[in-house]
């Protein structure tokens, strides 16, 4: 493996490559404690695979390292850590963008109107198209506090598998769409229900971002699986287990 690792970039690449001790700093980040050697030699041949099918490209003066390159492929392969690398199949490009950017787009409201309207963003994965990243909130994730805008953005991904974004991802053959809807639904209506009535957002546990769709509540709590898997455990158990069932691991029973 360390012999595939250095010979994986020896043709030109638009950003460093990883060296053994990137891959190894990025393995040390706290959201990989507890897992055995076997998953450690799974997830690091995931990320390689990952950076030998897609294109890292820098973008308005984002200076990735090479530890920045393992970190978003090692956290990338986290989620398809029991799924496999043909879970991010249909893209090729991943920009890096060197802190928040500006995203540009048209809404129409209530009545019809179309609106041109600029968001800021820390990531952005696009249906068919490339996955977008700051490199600052790269540095942010991993650390077991909720937050990680890798996992969010690649769980994005693979909700696109079923033909929509609609946080519903294409299921395993073993798992039940009733089941699914049956935790899923009402936990979106719920959480929704606590941020309309909260009078301060920053004080939420959960990121409030989550109730902007069904689409974000499986992105975010995607994070929150991996980052803070008791959190979600102990707020809504059933959307635990259906995420349990699909990404088949058990952060919360890896961490404690």
């Amino acid at each position: 493996m360390i012999a595939l690792l250095k010979t994986l970039f020896s043709k030109a690449a638009p950003v460093p490559a990883p060296t053994v001790s990137d891959w190894d700093g990025a393995l040390a980040l706290p959201i990989f404690a507890g897992m055995s050697e076997a998953e450690r030699r799974r997830l690091l041949a995931l990320a390689v695979q990952l950076l030998e099918g897609k294109t890292f490209s820098p973008a308005a003066g984002a200076e990735p390292s090479g530890g920045d390159i393992a970190v978003i492929a090692t956290q990338a392969a986290l989620p398809i850590l029991h799924l496999g690398g043909s879970w991010y199949k249909g893209w090729n490009e991943v920009v890096l963008y060197p802190a928040e950017f500006a995203h540009e787009s048209d809404e129409v409201d209530e009545i019809g109107v179309v609106h041109r309207v600029r968001h800021v963003r820390t990531g952005e994965a696009w249906e068919g198209g490339p996955l977008v990243l700051a490199l600052d909130s790269v540095r942010a994730s991993g650390l077991l506090d909720g937050y990680n805008v890798v996992i969010h953005e690649f769980a994005h991904k693979l909700d696109m598998n079923s033909g929509s974004v609609n946080g519903f991802p294409p299921l395993h053959g073993e798992m039940s769409a009733g089941e699914w809807t049956a935790a899923f639904e009402p936990a979106f209506h719920d959480f929704c229900r606590r941020v309309d009535e909260m009078d301060d957002l920053d004080a939420s546990e959960i990121d409030p971002y989550a109730a902007e769709s069904p689409a974000e509540f499986f992105a975010v709590f995607s994070e929150y699986f991996f980052e803070w898997p008791a959190l979600v455990s102990r707020h809504y158990p059933a959307v635990y287990e259906q995420m349990r069932r699909f990404y088949r691991q058990d952060p919360l029973q890896r961490l404690t």
